[in-house]
C-alpha cells in the first residue's frame, strides 16, 4: 500500500481513519463511532470527527435493508471531548441465566451484542419430573390420589396435618411424591426478562430447544430464531413425543383447571420432604415461578414454523448488522457452536462439544479462531478428573502441565496441541458401550430382560450396533424393541442426512452400505419398532427375554414406566440409566427394586485438560469462563487473552475491542467534501449530507435525495470562546458599539463575560460555556451572530 497520496486536494497518509458518531436524536447520545472508508478504497488519514443526526426520526430495526433517512453530518471536537468519550458506545453485556445440569439441561445465556439482545438456548429441566408420581395403576391408587391427598374435606383436619408433618422427617417413600398432572420446570431467571425485548434466539442442540414453545406462545415475542436443519427436526420430534407422553396424565387426571394446582400452594410445599421441596423451590427457595404447564401440539407446530434453519457454515445476516454462522460442535447430530460478527466485536459461543464423536460431524473448532471474544459455555468438564489414564498407563497432560510446555518452537507446540485435542475420546466411550453390552448379555443369558431408557440419539444408534453384534457372537436369539411414538420417523431420518455425520459414516454411503446398522436389523427382523406399548402388532410379536429401548429417561412418563413395573421385581433383568439422574428418587415409585441397575456416564463435552490448549488455538482477546472453572483452570501471564469468570445471573459488561467500525462513503458524496483547517487545533473538518444505510453488516453513506440549494451554508456548529477584543473590533466595523462588563464566576474555569451592545439598539451577549445573544431586533441579532461566526471556528 502507498504510504501517502493526494485526495481532494488534501495530503493523505495511510493508517489513520476518519471517525463519525451516530446520534440517537433528540437525546443526542452517541450510538456508535465509525471510521470512514471511501468507496474507491482511499482512507482519509487525519482523525476527522463528525456528529451524525437523524433529523428527528429514530432508527428502525425491522427491515433487512436498513434506510436511516436523510442525515446531517456536523463536525465536533476531538476524541477528548464528551461525545467521543462514548468510544465504547454499547458495551457488550453477558448474563448467565442458568448453568444447566448436564446433557439434557444445557446452559442458558443472554447476551447483548451491538444493541441486539441474543438468547442462547431455551431448555427445560426434565429431571425435575422426578417429584411427580408416574400415572398410578389400579382403582385403589386412583381413589387414594383423588380423595386422600387432593380433596379439602379431610386434608384440612388437624389429624391430617399432623400426619403430613411427620412425612417431612421420615425417609422418602412413594406416597411422598406428587400425584398430579406434572408441570415442567423452565429456566427461572429467563422469566425475569421481557420477551418482547429479545431480538435473536440461537439454539445449539435439540435439548436446548425443548423450552422454546413456552417463549413463542407468549404475547409480544417476535425474536428471530436460528437453528440448524437437523436440530430443528430432532427438536420438533422430541417435543411432539413429550406432548404425546404427557397426554397419559391428562387422560388419567382429567382436564386441567384454570388456577394453580393444589400442590403449588405454600401450605402443601412446606409439608413436602426437604429433598422434593428443594427440587420445586431451588436451594434459595426462589424457583417456584419456573414451573409452567406443558405446551400443546399446536404450540409445537407454531414454534417450528417460526424458526429459520441453517446448514453448517451458512451465513445469515440479522437486521443488516450481525453476521451469524453455525459450526458443528460434535456433541450430537446437528448440534452447533455459533459465531456472531458485528461492527464492534466478533464473538464465538462454545456449547458442549466433542472433538471426535463416533457418529456426528466432529467439533469444527478451527472456524471459531481469531474471534475477539469467546463465550465458553461447556460445563461438562466440572465432573471430570484432571488426570485420565488409559489402559497402557499413558497420562493425558492436565491444564497445569500443559501450561509448562515449551512454546519456543511454534511447530512443536502446534503438534502437541493437536495431539491433545485429538486424543481419542471415542475409544473410552466405546469401552463404556462394550461394558454395557457385556452386562446386557449376562442378564439375557440368565433369562432377564434389558431396559434402556437412554435419550441420546448417538448413543442409541451405537448401542443398537454393538448389542446386535454381541448377540450375534453369543448365538442368543433375543429380539430388540424400540418403542416410541417417533421411533420409526427418527430412525428413518438418521439414514438420510449423511452430510451431518462423521467422515467414517459418510464413507459407508459411498461404499453402498447403510449409514447405521438399524436399517439391516429391521430388514432382518432383529429390530422391531413400535409406536406404543399397546400396539396390536407388538402384542402379537412380543417375547421375553428381550432388549427394550423406550423413553423417557426421567422414569416418570412414557413406555419405560410400564416395563419398569413389569420387571422391577426380576433380579435377572437389567435397567440402564445415566449417572446424571438421581437414581434413588427416580426409582422410588418402583420399590422394592430387585432389578439390577447400571448407571453409565457418557462424554458430554470438552474434558478439563483440553480447555487451555483449545483456547490457545482459538486465539481470542477475551475469554468468558464459568466461575466454577476458576480453580480447575489456572492461566499463566503468557496467555495472549484475558479471562473473565462469570456466575449465574450476574451481568458482566465487556468493553469494545475495536476502536471503530467502518462506513463506506460513495464517491459522489466524497467529492462534495469542503475541508476547513482549524486554527487552534491540528484538525481538518468538513460537513456533508447523505443517507446512511446498513446492509449485510456493512454501513454505507450515500448521496441524499435532497441537495443543498445554496453553495453558501450557514454554519450550524461553533466551538471555543470568542476573543473579546476581535469581537468588539468586528462589531465596530459594522456599526455596532458595545462594552465588556467585568467577567464573573466562581472559578477561573467557570467565569463568564457579558458584552453590552449600546448602538444602534440595545442587546446582550453572554459568553461562558456557551454564547447567548439576546436582542429585541432580529436583524441586529443576525449581524451579531455573523460577527461571532467570523471569530469562532465553525462548520
Amino acid at each position: 500500500m502507498l504510504k501517502g497520496y493526494n485526495f481532494l486536494g488534501q495530503s493523505i497518509n495511510t493508517g489513520i481513519r476518519l471517525s463519525i458518531a451516530v446520534l440517537d436524536f433528540p437525546k443526542r447520545q452517541p450510538v456508535q463511532w465509525v471510521p470512514v472508508v471511501i468507496n474507491n478504497r482511499c482512507i482519509v488519514s487525519k482523525r476527522y470527527t463528525f456528529v451524525l443526526t437523524e433529523g428527528g426520526s429514530h432508527i428502525q430495526r425491522q427491515a433487512q435493508f436498513q434506510q436511516l433517512g436523510l442525515v446531517n453530518i456536523l463536525a465536533v471536537a476531538r476524541e477528548s471531548d464528551q461525545y467521543l468519550q462514548w468510544q465504547n458506545f454499547i458495551p457488550m453485556k453477558f448474563t448467565c441465566l442458568s448453568r444447566g445440569g448436564g446433557f439434557h439441561f444445557p446452559p442458558c445465556h443472554m447476551v447483548n451484542v451491538s444493541g441486539f439482545r441474543i438468547l442462547f438456548d431455551c431448555p427445560m429441566d426434565l429431571s425435575a419430573l422426578s417429584i411427580f408420581s408416574p400415572v398410578p395403576t389400579g382403582f385403589d391408587a386412583e381413589v387414594d390420589v383423588k380423595v386422600s391427598d387432593f380433596q379439602d374435606s379431610s386434608s384440612s383436619s388437624s389429624e391430617s396435618v399432623a400426619r403430613k408433618r411427620q412425612k417431612i422427617n421420615k425417609p422418602l417413600d412413594v406416597n411422598d411424591l406428587i400425584y398430579a398432572v406434572p408441570w415442567y420446570k423452565t429456566v427461572n431467571n429467563l422469566h425475569l426478562w421481557n420477551v418482547s425485548f429479545i431480538d435473536i434466539v440461537l439454539i445449539s442442540s435439540p435439548m436446548g430447544m425443548l423450552g422454546l414453545p413456552f417463549l413463542t406462545r407468549m404475547k409480544g415475542f417476535s425474536a428471530k430464531i436460528y437453528v440448524t436443519e437437523v436440530t430443528a427436526r430432532l427438536g420438533q420430534l422430541m417435543m411432539e413425543e413429550l406432548v404425546s407422553m404427557h397426554m397419559e396424565f391428562r387422560q388419567f387426571y382429567g382436564p386441567e383447571g384454570s388456577s394453580f394446582p393444589q400442590w403449588m400452594s405454600w401450605e402443601e410445599l412446606e409439608l413436602l420432604p426437604s429433598a422434593l421441596r428443594e427440587v420445586v423451590l431451588g436451594k434459595d427457595r426462589t424457583e417456584l415461578g419456573a414451573w409452567v404447564p406443558l405446551y400443546s401440539a399446536a404450540d409445537v407446530t407454531d414454534c417450528t414454523q417460526k424458526v429459520q434453519t441453517l446448514r453448517y457454515a451458512e451465513e445469515t445476516c440479522y437486521n443488516g448488522t450481525l453476521i451469524i454462522k453455525a459450526f458443528s460442535s460434535g456433541l450430537e447430530i446437528g448440534t452447533c457452536n455459533w459465531t456472531i460478527n458485528g461492527p464492534k466485536r466478533d464473538v464465538a459461543f462454545i456449547s458442549n462439544s466433542i472433538f471426535l464423536p463416533a457418529h456426528a460431524m466432529k467439533f469444527d473448532y478451527r472456524s471459531l479462531q481469531s474471534n475477539d471474544i469467546v463465550l465458553y459455555s461447556d460445563f461438562s468438564s466440572l465432573d471430570a478428573m484432571e488426570n485420565v489414564e488409559d489402559d497402557d498407563g499413558f497420562s493425558i497432560p492436565t491444564t497445569d502441565s500443559m501450561s509448562t510446555l515449551s512454546t519456543d518452537n511454534n511447530n512443536n507446540w502446534e503438534e502437541l496441541v493437536e495431539s491433545l485435542l485429538y486424543t481419542d475420546d471415542s475409544l473410552e466411550e466405546q469401552e463404556k458401550l462394550s461394558y454395557l453390552c457385556y452386562c446386557a448379555i449376562d442378564s439375557l443369558k440368565v433369562g432377564g430382560s434389558v431396559l434402556i431408557p437412554i435419550n441420546r440419539l448417538g448413543t442409541l444408534l451405537q448401542l443398537l450396533e454393538q448389542i446386535s453384534a454381541s448377540l450375534e457372537s453369543s448365538t442368543l436369539k433375543v429380539p430388540i424393541y424400540v418403542i416410541s411414538s417417533i421411533a420409526e420417523e427418527l430412525l428413518a431420518y438418521t439414514n438420510v442426512i449423511p452430510e451431518w455425520l462423521c467422515k467414517e459414516r459418510q464413507e459407508k454411503l459411498f461404499s453402498g452400505e447403510p449409514l447405521f446398522s438399524h436399517v439391516e436389523l429391521i430388514k432382518d427382523k432383529k429390530l422391531h419398532v413400535f409406536p406404543a406399548v399397546h400396539s396390536p402388532k407388538l402384542l402379537t410379536n412380543w417375547q421375553e427375554p428381550c432388549i427394550v429401548f423406550a423413553p423417557h429417561w426421567s422414569l416418570r412418563l412414557g413406555p419405560v414406566v410400564h416395563f419398569l413395573r413389569r420387571w422391577c421385581g426380576d433380579p435377572n433383568s437389567l435397567l440402564v440409566l445415566e449417572s446424571t439422574l438421581d437414581a434413588e428418587l427416580a426409582l422410588l415409585p418402583f420399590k422394592p427394586m430387585a432389578m439390577k441397575v447400571l448407571q453409565c456416564s457418557f462424554l458430554s463435552g470438552i474434558k478439563l485438560q483440553k480447555v487451555q490448549p483449545l483456547l490457545k488455538i482459538l486465539q481470542p482477546k477475551i475469554v468468558l469462563l464459568p466461575e466454577d472453572l476458576r480453580q480447575q483452570t489456572r492461566f499463566t501471564n503468557a496467555n495472549s487473552f484475558s479471562v473473565i469468570h462469570y456466575s449465574e445471573i450476574a451481568s458482566i459488561r465487556i468493553p469494545s475491542l475495536k476502536d471503530n467500525s467502518e462506513v463506506e462513503i460513495s464517491t459522489d458524496l466524497a467529492l462534495q467534501f469542503q475541508w476547513r483547517n482549524l486554527k487552534h487545533e491540528n484538525m481538518t473538518v468538513t460537513r456533508l449530507k447523505g443517507e446512511l444505510s446498513v446492509y449485510h453488516g456493512k454501513q454505507r453513506l450515500l448521496s441524499g435525495s435532497e441537495q443543498a440549494k445554496s453553495s453558501k451554508i450557514r454554519p450550524l456548529l461553533h466551538w471555543g470562546s470568542p476573543d473579546l477584543e476581535k469581537l468588539l473590533n468586528i462589531l465596530s466595523n459594522i456599526g455596532i458599539n458595545g462594552s465588556v462588563e467585568q467577567c464573573m464566576g466562581n472559578g477561573e474555569s467557570e467565569k463568564a463575560c457579558i458584552v453590552h451592545v449600546h448602538e444602534p439598539k440595545k442587546a446582550l451577549i453572554e459568553i461562558g460555556t456557551s454564547t447567548i445573544i439576546s436582542a429585541g431586533d432580529e436583524n441586529l441579532a443576525s449581524k451579531i451572530f455573523e460577527a461571532i461566526d467570523k471569530v469562532l471556528e465553525g462548520i
